[in-house]
């Protein structure tokens, strides 16, 4: 089954357990335990940056994983190779991309990505599976056939223990293939975690330096969050989002002041709010941190709090918040940084640049940054070209909601232009280059 079945069956299951939910307190030993998921194998994803082989003739190729058997295949680095980076494999003819070395934990799931090469023509192929180091093959699953010429995600589900080692075999067409970022779940099981909330990056390099209010850098054990004390609201919020940090605690709807600001600095309250038009909108959501009483009341610190049209609090803001829930329900973690920049938006009222006798700006417009990534530990290492990278950056105003917010998606290149800030700073240059400048197409249930 493919992944967009899964997030259509786990976002389904999501609500209604949403729906069902008791508001019980829950140990928090029990909540850093989270969901087990099955992890990737360290090394994975291949993507093939690593060796070189410019003809077909058989040959082995070392690459980051370890040594591979390429016959009537080669590495592709031309512009008609369909590849993520600079490199992917091609075959050709009846040719082979084999493993020369064990998984010795098993496997659940291989996904790779496929294309033709340049405008060939259509070719068939099959992922095999060895369970004696290469002595006989099985096919797995169906075969395939390969016709896009862009890159389609293709997942093969299993269920292999002990040594396992894998082949791409091309079995007909007239054309060639292009194979890259190559993917093994294993067997071994990763438990959900609650990781350090801005191990990305610090975008607009924050001090806690109280002779820079304006860019001031608060840090609390749910989420971190750069503040402007002329704006009366927080330049960004980043947070850790996975199985670990969710619970059965109460929404609280306590809002306060956040007592953590320096005296001097301006604290906005709950009454700034009242008649306003604006709904008081959370960056980092209060479901997202209901693991605990205080967890839950982190959320309502006002430094936390934006005006928000309310039909994008409400809608559209909203159901990408709860997409971010399946997303995490489904055997992923995420690193979500959350902000706004502009002046001026509508509510319920019409239009204002300011609440609060002007010392609570209006943002113009909101934004977030979602990284996605399934289960596991050291994160950052395991962010690579093909991580799914989803920005959004929609207009604070209440007729937002007559698109979904699917169709706000941008680029985090373009969220760096309009706001100054350098997103993602802890992942290598390379890597960022790549995922930065993409526009997410995945699903959005």
């Amino acid at each position: 089954m493919k992944k967009i079945t899964w997030y259509i069956v786990f976002g389904i299951v999501a609500i209604l357990t949403s729906c069902q939910k008791e508001y019980e307190p829950v140990p928090t030993e029990e909540i850093q335990q989270g969901t087990p998921t099955f992890r990737i194998v360290p090394g994975f994803p291949e993507g093939f940056e690593a060796g070189t082989k410019t003809a077909y003739t058989i040959g082995t190729v070392n690459f980051g994983t370890g040594s591979w058997t390429l016959d009537n295949a080669l590495v592709g680095n031309t512009t008609s190779d369909k590849k993520v980076g600079t490199k992917s494999v091609r075959i050709t003819g009846t040719g082979f991309l084999t493993m020369n070395f064990d998984i010795s934990t098993g496997a659940k799931a291989v996904t790779l990505q496929h294309a033709v090469f340049g405008t060939d023509a259509a070719s068939t192929w099959e992922l095999q599976v060895s369970t004696n180091s290469g002595s006989t093959w099985t096919r797995v699953g169906n075969p395939v056939t390969t016709s896009a010429q862009t890159l389609q995600s293709i997942t093969f589900t299993m269920n292999y223990s002990g040594n396992v080692r894998f082949r791409i075999a091309k079995t007909g067409g007239s054309g060639r293939i292009n194979i890259d970022e190559f993917t093994i779940d294993d067997n071994s099981v990763e438990t959900p975690t609650r990781d350090d909330n801005i191990a990305l990056g610090n975008p607009s390099n924050a001090t806690t330096d109280t002779n820079n209010p304006n860019n001031y850098l608060v840090i609390k054990p749910q989420f971190a969050l750069s503040y402007n004390n002329s704006k009366g609201i927080a330049n960004w919020v980043s947070w850790h989002l996975s199985t670990a940090w969710k619970g059965s605690a109460a929404r609280c709807d306590c809002f306060a002041a956040d007592a953590s600001l320096p005296s001097t600095f301006f604290r906005a309250t709950s009454s700034h709010y009242t008649n306003t038009g604006f709904d008081r909108g959370h960056l980092c959501p209060s479901e997202d941190r209901d693991g605990s009483s205080d967890d839950n009341r982190a959320t309502f610190n006002m430094t936390n709090i934006i005006p928000q049209a309310p039909n994008n609090n409400q809608i559209t803001w909203k159901a990408l918040e709860d997409y971010c829930r399946v997303l995490i329900n489904s055997g992923n973690e995420l690193y979500i940084i959350a902000g706004t920049y502009g002046q001026g938006g509508s509510g319920t009222n019409g239009n204002a640049n300011t609440i609060a006798n002007g010392q609570i700006v209006v943002p113009a417009r909101l934004w977030k940054i979602v990284v996605v990534l399934p289960v596991g530990s050291n994160d950052i290492s395991r962010i690579n070209t093909s991580t799914r990278v989803i920005a959004v950056d929609m207009p604070n105003t209440q007729t937002v909601n007559s698109q979904p917010w699917g169709n706000y998606r941008t680029t985090v290149d373009a969220i760096e232009a309009a706001t100054g800030y350098d997103f993602l700073s802890n992942v290598p240059a390379s890597i960022q280059a790549v995922i930065e400048s993409r526009v997410d197409n995945g699903p959005t249930l």
